[in-house]
């Protein structure tokens, strides 16, 4: 219906609502027999009203109003236009006869107005809700965890959108006083203590935590509550992620793993950064890479002079500059193809833009892939870091920052050995070099490429079984962004040849892992989704470490961030090991394991 239409149908019905309205007040005051005398006041007042009280809804917007949403603000403008509209006619109808309207047919008049002209707003909304919502019985019941602003609103939405897919049956809230009462006629029924029973009594089928001002480990407390029920997970985002505190039922998200690790936001020297990064050419390498597009994503707002993007493929590139160029318009870009095992090139790349800080995060880190190609492994991981490292010396970089692995701590892995021969080649530059050389090493990251995260959800998506090697398979994570912010804030602390190792909280049994991720996904682990254990590959350890033996662990300003004490490396011997290295890869690739254990005694070889 066009709004010409609806306003002339609302403008109408108003009229004869006033009409009506003062008619029968007079009626009443009168016994049913209207005096002649009093008649011609009554019509005058019917005029005068109908004007009157048209003008005041025109002011206050009822005509502008989408009533199936009504609320307390439409009460609120009917209540004003209304009473002014009445106080102002009583007025007129003075002045224009200099008799008084009747105080009980004034009143009378106001009651039912109030109520007629509220009430055929409301009407529209009330049929909706009855009879057009979808009905409850063929919608997924909800239990909301979190009976405030953010959880009322959840529920009005809900109960407001016929599409929407969940049903809130009830609230939940840890506050003892919110308990017994009741929200959009939605009972508040007791505690996260409650959850299992209440989602077994009253069929939930989705429990939604909407409190986004939590902390991380408040979350991955009550995660760890409603992981004991078969209901699945979902979560409003934290108040800084929503746009102005707008909450609506599009941005409840799935509860993921991230969720579960529970850690506090990482504080960040925002400074120190600026000081290192700010109006500095920045070199990525690796940029479209899941480690390296992060790095650029963190670094474009400290506003760097140009960032640099290279990288082997040109697709990942292409991606991360078109997203750069839209978040950061002003933004100077420079997009390099390059291989980091050409020399040349590389020599040719920073002599053409001198970057003056780098972070060197292009690395081959596929353990099984690495084993069966070691040969790829060592002219990536061992002679393209050479490569990046000893143009930045050569050029006279300020800060060169090895992205490393805790794989390189007493390797069994062929990736693992050759991240720890990246180690000691630019321990070894620093000790000669004006470049500030400096790695940081980590464990695990969810969600980036390769990570057993996408392929778990890919195996339940499936119908299972999900594949763990082996049931005491140990790991350590963190979310991409906690450790590029960590990697960031380690260049701060640079000051030549140190091994930066973050703090990656506790470690996770990944069979738990795949256990929370069935659970999240809204089943039970061995019952419908099967686990089954496939064996250690190739490469793999048990348990990951992020020091050796030799280096011990020192401690740094920032809370997350760990020093460990550097180890000797004689610069000329490891120089004349990388020459027979190289001569083994032309000469004798069966070699390769034996040469590398050599040149790495910690190295495990278990293939």
């Amino acid at each position: 219906m066009s709004y010409e239409k609806r306003l002339s149908m609302l403008v109408m019905l108003d009229i004869m609502i006033i009409w009506f309205s003062i008619m029968t007040s007079y009626v009443l005051r009168f016994d049913g027999q209207i005096p002649s005398s009093t008649l011609t006041q009554a019509m005058l007042y019917g005029v005068i009203s109908s004007i009157v009280c048209f003008l005041t809804m025109r002011y206050f917007k009822l005509y502008n109003r989408v009533w199936q949403y009504a609320s307390v603000h439409e009460i609120v403008a009917i209540f004003k236009s209304v009473t002014i509209g009445v106080i102002i006619s009583y007025a007129l109808v003075y002045l224009f006869t200099l008799q008084r309207v009747p105080l009980s047919v004034m009143l009378r008049n106001y009651e039912t107005l109030m109520l007629m002209i509220g009430g055929s707003r409301f009407a529209w909304r009330i049929v909706r809700d009855r009879f057009f919502l979808k009905p409850r019985e063929t919608k997924k019941h909800a239990l909301i965890y979190g009976a405030g602003d953010c959880g009322a609103m959840i529920a009005k939405e809900m109960l407001n959108q016929p599409d929407a897919e969940l049903y809130p049956i009830a609230f939940i809230d840890d506050d003892k006083t919110k308990h017994k009462q009741r929200i959009h006629d939605l009972p508040v029924i007791g505690s996260r203590k409650n959850i299992s029973d209440l989602v077994h009594k009253m069929n939930i089928h989705e429990i939604v935590i909407a409190i986004p001002s939590l902390s991380k480990k408040e979350i991955a407390e009550i995660i760890e509550v409603c992981k004991s029920t078969k209901a699945k997970l979902k979560i409003i985002p934290r108040l800084n992620d929503l746009i102005n505190g707008k909450v609506t039922v599009k941005e409840i998200r799935e509860v993921e793993v991230e969720d579960l690790l529970g850690r506090d936001p990482i504080k960040v020297d925002l400074e120190g950064i600026a000081n290192y990064v700010e109006n500095k050419m920045v070199l990525i390498t690796g940029a479209g890479g899941s480690i390296g597009s992060e790095l650029c994503r963190q670094i474009a707002p400290f506003h760097p002079k140009c960032l640099l993007l290279l990288g082997h493929g040109e697709n990942s590139i292409y991606n991360i500059e078109m997203e750069l160029r839209r978040k950061y318009p002003a933004l100077p870009i420079e997009t390099v193809i390059a291989d980091i095992q050409d020399r040349e090139r590389i020599n040719e790349v920073f002599q053409t833009f001198r970057p003056e800080v780098v972070f060197h995060a292009a690395a081959h880190k596929h353990v099984p892939l690495m084993e069966r190609n070691p040969a790829e492994a060592i002219k990536n991981n061992v002679f393209g870091t050479k490569n990046v490292a000893e143009a930045a010396d050569r050029f006279e970089s300020e800060r060169f920052v090895l992205i490393s692995t805790d794989k390189a701590v007493n390797p069994t892995s062929i990736m693992g050995t050759t991240k720890r021969i990246a180690e000691m080649i630019v321990q070894t530059l620093d000790k000669t070099s004006k470049t500030k050389f400096v790695a940081v090493r980590f464990g695990n990251v969810l969600g980036s490429r390769g990570s057993v995260i996408p392929y778990f959800k890919q195996q339940i998506a499936l119908g299972g079984p999900v594949t763990v090697t082996h049931p005491d398979m140990i790991r350590y994570f963190m979310t991409i962004p906690e450790a590029v912010q960590l990697v960031i804030q380690a260049g701060t602390l640079a000051q030549g040849g140190e091994v930066f190792i973050l703090d990656m909280g506790e470690p996770v049994r990944i069979v738990q892992l795949a256990e929370d991720l069935i659970r999240l996904s809204g089943f039970e682990p061995y019952e419908d989704i099967e686990i089954e254990f496939s064996g250690i590959r190739p490469g793999e350890k048990l348990f990951e470490e992020l020091l050796t033996d030799e280096e011990g662990i020192g401690s740094t300003k920032h809370d997350r961030i760990f020093i460990g004490k550097p180890t000797f490396v004689n610069q000329s011997q490891l120089e004349f090991e990388l020459k027979k290295l190289e001569r083994v890869l032309i000469e004798d690739r069966a070699m390769i394991r034996e040469y590398l254990k050599s040149m790495v005694p910690s190295y495990l070889n278990v293939s």
